[in-house]
């Protein structure tokens, strides 16, 4: 069973996305998102869920969140992060339908 101490923290997934080319923050801004600095918009079929991270605390259910990392059609690559369940920080009414159509090819060597 693992425990707090054995769990790898947000900090070090994202930090290991990063060194993949995975370090743009995805935000989603209506029925479209952007990657962080990149002009480009994409509506949820033309991006791809790669790998998901799930989060939990141990004590406060309140800490709990997920990473998506995500790639884009045209090659853009980033990850989202956020709460999720009903802690979920998100107050974008388009996020959750947004999220739900983006298709999922889950890679193992990320």
């Amino acid at each position: 069973m693992s425990t707090s101490r054995s769990m790898t923290p947000i900090s070090k997934v994202l930090e290991r996305l990063d060194e993949k080319g995975y370090g743009r923050e995805l935000i989603i801004t209506g029925e479209h998102a952007h990657f962080d600095g990149i002009p480009n918009t994409y509506r949820s079929a033309q991006l791809t869920i790669i790998k998901v991270y799930r989060f939990e605390g141990e004590s406060d259910p309140a800490d709990m969140s997920v990473v998506y990392a995500m790639r884009a059609d045209d090659g853009q690559k980033g990850f989202l992060l956020n709460a999720y369940g009903t802690y979920s920080d998100q107050d974008n009414p388009y996020y959750d339908d947004f999220i739900r159509d983006v298709p999922m090819d889950e890679q193992e060597d990320l």
